[in-house]
């Protein structure tokens, strides 16, 4: 077999006579690596492209504090290290991280990135600005609580801002360029475990767990608005996650309205989940979060029920674990409205826990399906001027 590649591909990849390059038959799709486009991540992102703007920001941070006449930086508070770190990490963050995610896209280096959707990007960007966000807040939040009342000269703070401001746009840098479906999984997990997590610990004075879970997005708790952003945003993450697995999906297994009916399924449930985040618990909206709360426990039910038809070639272990889980969760329900044994906080953690984890390995079992089929073959590359 001779496969001709088109000067453009051969200049990308970088291909010279007598190299050897890798091809991977997924599916519909061939993709073709060599020794210089499988280079590390850590070789191919270079130095000034995070240094720069670092550099940059932290002359700005220290002409900021130079106008108000501040030699005296606090570690937290309104105007301080910890919210200029967080706010100009986000920014030049994300910034960073959306041209060097669409020029992936553009280049088509990366599978993931390239077979996005438009409509999704916004989702994608802003998904790691707010875990980036969430992540920040609970750093600063950290060493706020251990290094109460501490505070920088402005040279150091300067130097304590740009390590900060050049670790984060390395890192944004360099998940731009690994971003796969598998760390939109992991992105998903981390929003909702990070903003959960964060919570709880900024509402534990509150005893929050004497109330609900419900009660971390109400007015009544400290930065209620961090909870349900999570919510929402876990949400977004999730559509745009479904989005391409079954756009995926769709070229193993076209037109199948099984997996249409799981897809609007899975999709109506991410919806429901943001529009929890969007009604919190509070006296206005109570009615309809507590509607919208019990919506998200009916289609995990309709999934764990149905899912042994909704999706082909399940395997029994995963099938097994589906009915497990179901059982539980209806046990849980009987202990908690009938019995009056589970109190409301303990019968929200063991359904979330439980409901979030199915989801989770539903989720990897779909990525799975995509990858199936896989073939890797090593052929030797020969040039035009070389003859056949």
């Amino acid at each position: 077999m001779k496969i001709e590649l088109p000067d453009k591909v051969v200049e990308q990849l970088q291909v010279k006579g007598a190299d050897s390059v890798k091809i991977e038959l997924r599916n519909n799709d061939a993709l073709l690596t060599t020794k210089a486009s499988e280079m590390s991540l850590f070789q191919q992102i270079s130095l000034w492209w995070y240094l720069a703007p670092a550099v940059i920001s932290a002359l700005a941070f220290n002409l900021f504090f130079a106008m108000k006449n501040k030699n005296q930086i606090p570690l937290s508070g309104n105007t301080s290290l910890g919210t200029t770190v967080i706010l100009g990490g986000v920014v030049i963050g994300t910034l960073l991280f959306a041209v060097f995610f669409i020029r992936e896209r553009r280049n088509q280096t990366n599978t993931f990135s390239a077979n996005i959707y438009w409509r999704n990007f916004p989702v994608v960007i802003l998904s790691f600005a707010v875990i980036l966000g969430l992540a920040l807040l609970g750093v600063f939040w950290l060493l706020g609580t251990i290094f109460t009342g501490a505070t920088f000269d402005r040279l150091t703070s300067t130097i304590i801002f740009f390590i900060f401001e050049s670790m984060i746009n390395y890192l944004m840098i360099y998940a731009a360029f690994s971003i796969s479906s598998r760390t939109l999984v992991q992105l998903f997990t981390l929003v909702i475990i990070s903003g959960a997590v964060i919570a709880m610990a900024t509402n534990s004075t509150h005893r929050w767990w004497q109330y609900n879970l419900s009660f971390l997005g109400t007015d009544l708790a400290s930065n209620s608005w961090q909870f349900n952003i999570t919510l929402m945003f876990s949400a977004l993450i999730l559509i745009a996650l479904v989005d391409y697995i079954f756009v995926s999906l769709n070229a193993i297994y076209p037109r199948s309205p099984r997996l249409l009916i799981l897809r609007v399924l899975l999709t109506a449930m991410a919806v429901d989940l943001g529009a929890v985040g969007f009604f919190p618990n509070n006296a206005a909206s109570h009615v309809i979060h507590d509607r919208l709360a019990s919506f998200l426990v009916y289609f995990i039910i309709a999934l764990i029920v149905g899912i042994r038809w909704l999706l082909p070639k399940i395997p029994s272990a995963f099938l097994q674990m589906s009915y497990a889980v179901g059982l539980i969760l209806v046990v849980a329900e009987v202990l908690f409205k009938v019995v009056g044994y589970l109190s409301l906080t303990a019968y929200e953690i063991i359904g979330f826990t439980l409901a979030f984890g199915w989801v989770i390995l539903l989720l990897q079992f779909l990525q799975e399906l995509i990858d199936r089929g896989t073939r890797v073959f090593y052929v030797k590359v020969k040039s035009a001027d070389q003859g056949d």
